[in-house]
């Protein structure tokens, strides 16, 4: 039976420590899912896995994009997929690893990104008039759109949610389907089956952590790897430095903030990160979540999920 194992979580949760772990026991290695530790020379920032860390336990996409080049979530899928099967064809376990929602979603859901409105020249015509209308004729507008095509989308989203409006407008024009709640929207791939594991803490506890790793990367060297960075020619339009820890320091260097705001800034939006991915991932109904603060040892947390896995 061809099956994945999928471990998920916030940022700062423990993941790559525990996925090493796990993987390692299962006879597997890892599928990066993580949108900025694709990323070649981002390693501090990303909180990348160290090279001892990527020695103990093969990784699949960690390092392999240049930041300066586009790079789409349909250029994850065909990769990431590409991964899972040379990991089957030598006989090992494939157990992806992140934290990135959509890339997730694109491994285990049979979503197909070859005729996306974002990367079609017309359907971005379409957005810019659309945003044009909101301008010109008001939110409530472009909502009224959404509703003449599709009522329960209209009713769910907020006309304030002025690019959800869009979007769905958008797969409607696109593909004439309406657009789907979450679990309705979702249907799950045919390529193999998968093990959805969750990993928390609570939630003093994973903010501290947060706030403690964004301390370590400062001292790592964090704004040097900004530095060097922009002087390879990046900027923060490009989507790589939209990151957090990124953003924020090029906007201390440009003068908008003093380092220590800097600092504070960037724990502030990973805490928010973490709480939006954790949003994200208990969506999952088929997933099971594991809090490492009830247990006393790593091992005994470790040893839990690894029945479960085998369980399932």
């Amino acid at each position: 039976m061809r099956k994945i194992t999928v471990i998920c979580g916030p940022t700062a949760v423990g993941k790559t420590d525990y996925t090493i772990q796990i993987a390692s026991a299962l006879g597997g290695e890892i599928v990066n899912a993580d949108s900025m530790q694709i990323y070649k020379f981002m390693n501090i920032g990303s909180a990348k896995p160290t090279k001892e860390e990527r020695e103990a336990c093969h990784h699949h996409l960690v390092d392999c994009i240049d930041p300066r080049e586009p790079f789409s979530v349909g250029k994850y899928q065909r990769l990431a997929k590409e991964a899972i099967e040379d990991i089957f064809a030598r006989g090992m376990h494939p157990v992806v690893s992140g934290g990135t929602g959509l890339y997730v979603n694109s491994i285990i859901y049979d979503m197909d990104f070859s005729a996306s409105p974002r990367d079609n020249d017309i359907y971005n015509s379409r957005r810019k008039e659309l945003f044009e209308l909101a301008e010109e004729k008001g939110k409530e507008y472009v909502h009224s759109i959404l509703n003449e095509i599709d009522p329960e989308a209209a009713e769910r989203i907020h006309p304030n949610n002025l690019k959800k409006v869009v979007r769905a407008i958008e797969i409607y024009e696109l593909t004439g389907e309406k657009n789907r709640e979450f679990s309705e929207a979702l249907i799950p791939t045919e390529d193999y089956e998968y093990t959805l594991i969750g990993l928390t803490r609570n939630r003093e506890e994973l903010y501290e952590r947060v706030n403690k790793r964004v301390d370590i990367l400062v001292q790592q060297g964090l704004f040097g790897e900004v530095q060097e960075l922009l002087d390879m020619g990046l900027s923060i339009n490009d989507i790589a430095m939209k990151g957090i820890g990124y953003k924020e320091i090029i906007e201390f260097f440009n003068g908008e903030y003093e380092k220590d705001e800097a600092i504070d800034l960037i724990k502030k939006n990973t805490r928010h990160l973490a709480k939006r991915q954790w949003t994200w991932f208990r969506r999952y109904e088929d997933i099971k979540w594991f809090n490492i603060s009830e247990y006393a040892k790593e091992p005994d947390c470790i040893g839990e999920i690894l029945k479960w896995i085998k369980r399932e």
